[in-house]
């Protein structure tokens, strides 16, 4: 467990978000997001410390707070110290974005799928949720706010997907869950479900006429943006979205 930051004295921030899977794509644009509202951001990454440091480099010259913290998030213990470095940077955790999470190598019929691929699947994106969440259930400040990260796959039920699918379907039923379970605690727990949304992982290994075609899918007719999603993000863990506990909002354009 390594950590970059800038940062010899502890800072307390009004609020501190943990955003998990923050070195590149949506979860990047997450910790900038929050960043420019105020929220000083640990942007976690399991192993591209470089492009971590860039998005912390990015914050701090617009005025923002962050570190990047190295944790993977399939490892209870690298969660664990991931949520006490926080608290040592910038002296406690109020909102825990569970962005952190692994696409298939394109389509994967079930029967195609090897215990490998099966494997990481579940463990970064279902147990990875749950490890942080866990830790959080101790952690996290009243008041507190919990955005996981499901996916409109699951409605779209597209062939090919379905470990992908069944990974984001566990991740949306425990937010449902995990928020009555916190009942008394003042913290809200929800998620968003983007759908086709161009990133470089996304964009990766799809031909012009692939991207093309998905782009003319939703009913606005062009492909999510990153902004689209953090935007979404960004509103759910403020005070206008005190009143929305154990929901996912599909954030896909109308796709399904």
């Amino acid at each position: 467990m390594s950590t970059q930051a800038n940062a010899n004295t502890v800072h307390h921030a009004s609020k501190v978000a943990i955003v998990t899977g923050a070195s590149r794509g949506i979860g990047a644009a997450i910790a900038r997001r929050l960043a420019a509202d105020g929220i000083a951001v640990v942007v976690n990454y399991a192993g591209r410390a470089a492009d971590a440091q860039a998005v912390v480099a990015e914050i701090e010259a617009a005025g923002g707070r962050a570190a990047a913290v190295q944790a993977d998030v399939a490892v209870p213990a690298q969660v664990a110290a991931m949520f006490d470095q926080a608290i040592t940077l910038f002296g406690g955790v109020d909102i825990v974005v569970n962005n952190a999470g692994i696409m298939q190598p394109g389509l994967v019929p079930l029967v195609d799928t090897d215990d490998t691929l099966f494997d990481r699947l579940v463990a970064i994106n279902l147990k990875g949720t749950f490890n942080t969440l866990r830790v959080a259930a101790k952690k996290l400040r009243s008041g507190g706010r919990i955005v996981n990260f499901g996916s409109s796959i699951k409605e779209l039920a597209t062939p090919g997907y379905s470990v992908y699918a069944a990974t984001k379907a566990a991740v949306e039923t425990m937010t449902n869950i995990f928020a009555k379970e916190l009942r008394g605690r003042n913290i809200t727990v929800n998620a968003v479900a983007p759908g086709p949304t161009a990133t470089e992982l996304f964009l990766k290994d799809k031909t012009p006429e692939q991207v093309e075609r998905l782009a003319k899918m939703p009913p606005l007719e062009r492909l999510g943006q990153p902004e689209d999603i953090s935007s979404v993000v960004a509103f759910l863990v403020s005070s206008a979205a005190d009143w929305i506990d154990g929901q996912t909002l599909r954030v896909n354009g109308g796709i399904v």
